[in-house]
């Protein structure tokens, strides 16, 4: 019986090793799969969770930058009133002075142009912020993920402060030549309109209109229009200037920061996204004059519609006042519906978002 089963494996020897052999690889092909999938699983749970882990704190990030515009609106608010001072003028309209014409035309200019002043600085700051704590926040998220094993930090403390204070001049000098350029605009648009002539809604839209033209240079294509980028950062020229000195390491990283800083607002969606604020926040400083625009009491009735207000026209003396005193509701600090528009307009999001992920990102690390 032996002798018989010896035969048959003998007789079928290369069935039983081609068997055995097949059932090995399958077994080691199993185990192997099995390790892979383990492998595959283990490398999917730990991308979710650091694709979790950055994405809270991208939110995070977002709110430091909403609460990081409401803080500064104040000191803006003081800047733009300290420049353009029109209380010292109503004071004096009071006194009943003989020159009563002249102040009122200086009141004039003053009143609108410290309204469109904070408009355009009020978008500037909600959006430029959001490209500086993205960035910051992007070698943040890196720091904290890489440096773990002793690498230099990208953004120390020391760096992040120096940075950010860059945004003193959107406050200060930036600010005094926005102001420069926006009075000129105001004086060629409104000067000529006489203090007695009534304006509609539509035809207060069309002046602050032309005011726009003329300083975001759409209607002047020459070499002296200036980018609303620089009302927002010093060019490339001074910061180069300063590099006469000696430089100490966190002078050169800071150095590197602001220049990408600069690529990103010289960037093509950098100008849709300002583009965008300034088109909402321009709106939004009309609603808050229309609300003043409103029929007399006698011609209000069930049917009167929103187009009503275009029939309603105020003399260019009273419209002064109520242009004088946006600025208190654009650049509060409580948060108004100008600064809430600006802050949830989805493009500023996507924007935000864009710019987190690019310096978020480990590509960014090694270049």
């Amino acid at each position: 019986m032996l002798s018989s089963a010896w035969n048959f494996i003998k007789r079928h020897k290369r069935t039983f090793i081609f068997t055995g052999c097949f059932v090995g690889g399958v077994y080691l092909l199993g185990k192997y799969a099995q390790a892979k999938l383990q492998e595959l699983q283990e490398r999917d749970a730990a991308a979710y969770i650091a694709q979790a882990r950055r994405q809270l704190h991208f939110e995070s990030n977002q709110r430091t930058c909403n609460m990081t515009v409401l803080s500064m609106l104040p000191t803006l608010r003081e800047a733009i009133i300290h420049h353009l001072h029109s209380e010292s003028l109503t004071t004096l309209l009071k006194t009943k002075p003989a020159n009563k014409v002249e102040i009122w035309e200086d009141l004039k200019i003053i009143s609108f142009t410290r309204s469109i002043v904070a408009v355009y600085s009020a978008c500037m700051l909600v959006v430029l912020l959001r490209v500086q704590l993205n960035i910051i926040g992007g070698y943040l998220y890196l720091d904290n993920s890489v440096t773990k094993n002793g690498t230099t930090p990208l953004a120390p403390p020391d760096v992040q402060q120096q940075y950010l204070s860059s945004i003193q001049h959107l406050l200060g000098d930036g600010l005094i030549e926005l102001i420069t350029v926006v009075k000129k605009a105001v004086q060629e648009v409104l000067g000529p309109v006489s203090l007695k002539q009534s304006l509609s809604l539509q035809e207060l839209e069309q002046q602050v209109l032309q005011v726009r033209q003329l300083v975001e240079g759409e209607n002047h294509g020459s070499s002296n229009h200036r980018p609303l980028s620089l009302y927002m950062m010093p060019d490339e020229e001074n910061t180069l200037a300063a590099q006469a000195c000696g430089l100490t390491g966190s002078d050169i990283t800071t150095i590197k920061l602001l220049n990408e800083t600069r690529d990103m607002l010289d960037s093509p969606d950098f100008s849709t996204v300002l583009n965008t604020c300034l088109s909402r926040g321009f709106s939004r400083f009309l609603d808050n004059m229309a609300e003043f625009f409103q029929p007399p009491q006698g011609d209000l009735t069930p049917c009167s519609s929103p187009d009503s207000l275009s029939h309603v026209s105020l003399p260019l003396a009273k419209i002064i006042p109520i242009a004088n005193g946006q600025v208190h509701s654009i650049c509060s600090e409580i948060p108004s519906h100008f600064v809430q528009d600006l802050l949830m307009i989805d493009q500023v999001k996507e924007f935000a978002a864009n710019v987190y992920e690019t310096f978020s990102s480990d590509h960014e690390l090694q270049k």
